[in-house]
């Protein structure tokens, strides 16, 4: 019996930890990493580096993803796939003008929300966090954020009227088809490579 001892504690060792690894996981919604993957908070992490890069500069990063898959470009991606697209001289200059112009208003109220999601995480950081402190902290961050996300869907909404019907529908499926590779930011489109919006 005494030989089975340190079997016993190294098999429930084992459970204890594929279980913690498991619900650690299960947290973010992720099955449990392969061997050589980084674990789910980790890639939390990078998504959430990747959001504060594409937000300051002004992009959506995934934010108007409920108007572009149902046939309501943006005016970055629209550019990106002018060529798939067959843009015409004016469908160009019109979507550059609504780049600038979304650019002009998505910039200052990114900047903003990246700023509340600072304070939010000084709170921590400086031992600061209390109910009422994170209360109005998290409300100011998702002010923040349904401003950015409605400038991002409001330029869904006026570019989807420079295109035609023809175009959305390549747009479409140059973007979301499902048969089509998914690129590093969401998009089967040989733009895929760059950032969302």
């Amino acid at each position: 019996m005494r030989n089975r001892k340190p079997v016993v504690v190294a098999l429930a060792a084992a459970i204890v930890l594929t279980t913690g690894s498991w619900s650690a996981n299960a947290q973010h919604g992720m099955p449990p990493a392969g061997p050589g993957s980084p674990p789910a908070h980790m890639l939390a992490q990078m998504c959430a580096t990747a959001f504060e890069k594409n937000i300051g500069e002004g992009r959506g990063f995934g934010m108007a993803f409920v108007a572009d898959q149902q046939d309501y470009p943006g005016p970055l991606h629209v550019l990106e796939l002018k060529d798939r697209l067959n843009l015409t001289p004016e469908q160009e200059t019109r979507a550059q003008a609504l780049l600038a112009s979304m650019f002009a208003e998505s910039r200052p109220k990114g900047e903003r929300l990246l700023d509340a999601e600072r304070k939010l995480r000084s709170l921590f950081s400086e031992g600061k966090a209390d109910e009422s402190s994170i209360r109005s902290s998290v409300a100011e961050v998702e002010r923040a954020r349904s401003d950015v996300r409605l400038v991002h869907l409001m330029f869904h909404l006026k570019t989807r009227d420079l295109l035609t019907a023809e175009q959305r529908r390549l747009y479409h499926e140059t973007r979301w088809s499902a048969h089509r590779p998914m690129g590093p930011h969401g998009g089967g489109s040989p733009g895929a490579g760059s950032p969302m919006k």
